[in-house]
């Protein structure tokens, strides 16, 4: 299939093309078409189906710039995951957010339930082992909330547990004593968008980066709002997280439950949110497996060996039963 484009103002194509023809080489890469411009012409050549995306992105990029009279790569993410979107076969359990030229979906059956969680709960439990992508598909849902209004913010959030350095030992002031706590989350953001694009929007307060002592007595609305490592929360932290969340906000909870650093006998509050949140309507819980690890193929080597030698004396859900009832959960 082939389509053509003619501009007629041509301050407006070398706008569409962009830098050193920068949007023009998005637009190839988004779809597996072949765009080419010469003089004001644009044609565009492929499988029907991906030159019609490739159209309607091109489209929206046109009335951007003669109502604006600009074009910045943030736009082009915008409209490339507004297509991939609504061009999907309306499965339910379907995430496609198309950032930094890649189209993010969940690759397992797991990862299927977790994004469907996530479109129909206020607040979804994901647990699983590291490599399930627990994090980074909260993330890149919480993008596209934000892309489409429904959220003003992103708040994420993870707990500073010390393991093996005291905080008060490292250099620097109380940011540059945490950030290492939440370089991962700062790693994902990354990897979703320009990184100008990202300091602004950091800037302006409208994505956050905290560590989960700075949630305290706060109010949390119209927020996308993710707490990872969530195994590293005490009980009574795990309640002061949950009660932030304010009017038309959702929240996402990440951990593994046999990677928690808290000191030997303290109760992890996601296993303990796990066991008396269940049957909360409005409240999903989603576990994943090592079936569903989509990092180098020794990580899902790695967690079946670990989980066979598991460690014998952490929690599980049916020992806080008998905890419960002696009253021997601390928090």
């Amino acid at each position: 299939m082939r389509e053509v484009l003619e501009f007629s103002d041509t301050g407006n194509f070398r706008t569409f093309l962009g830098p050193g023809d920068r949007f023009l080489r998005k637009l190839r890469a988004a779809f597996g078409v072949t765009v080419n411009a010469r003089g004001n012409v644009l044609t565009i050549e492929g499988d029907e189906a991906a030159v019609s995306r490739t159209l309607n992105v091109a489209q929206k990029m046109i009335s951007h710039i003669e109502k604006f009279n600009t074009l910045g790569s943030h736009d082009i993410e915008r409209f490339l995951s507004e297509v991939v979107e609504d061009s999907s076969d309306g499965a339910h359990d379907a995430l496609s957010v198309f950032l930094r030229g890649k189209t993010i979906s969940p690759r397992t059956s797991g990862q299927k339930k977790l994004v469907s969680a996530l479109k129909t709960s206020s607040i979804t439990f994901a647990v699983g082992p590291a490599g399930t992508g627990k994090t980074y598909l909260s993330v890149a849902f919480g993008v596209s909330l934000l892309r489409k209004g429904i959220v003003r913010r992103i708040v994420l959030v993870r707990p500073a547990v010390e393991a093996g350095e005291k905080l008060g030992f490292l250099p620097g002031d109380l940011k540059e004593k945490v950030d290492p706590y939440l370089r991962p989350l700062y790693d994902s953001l990354g990897d979703m968008l320009e990184p100008e694009h990202l300091q602004r929007l950091i800037a302006n307060d409208v994505i956050e980066v905290a560590p989960l002592a700075f949630m305290r007595g706060r109010t949390l609305n119209k927020s996308f709002v993710i707490l990872d490592e969530a195994q590293n929360c005490t009980v009574s932290q795990m309640k002061m997280f949950l009660t932030r969340l304010g009017f038309e906000s959702f929240a996402a909870i990440t951990g593994d439950i046999t990677q928690s650093d808290l000191p030997r006998g303290k109760v992890s509050g996601l296993l303990h949110a796990f066991h008396i949140l269940k049957d909360i309507n409005g409240v999903s819980l989603i576990t994943l497996s090592h079936s569903d690890i989509v990092r180098h193929p020794l990580v899902q080597k790695i967690v079946n060996a670990y989980e066979r030698d598991e460690i014998k004396d952490r929690p599980t859900i049916s020992q806080l039963n008998d905890q419960e009832e002696t009253g021997e959960i601390q928090t």
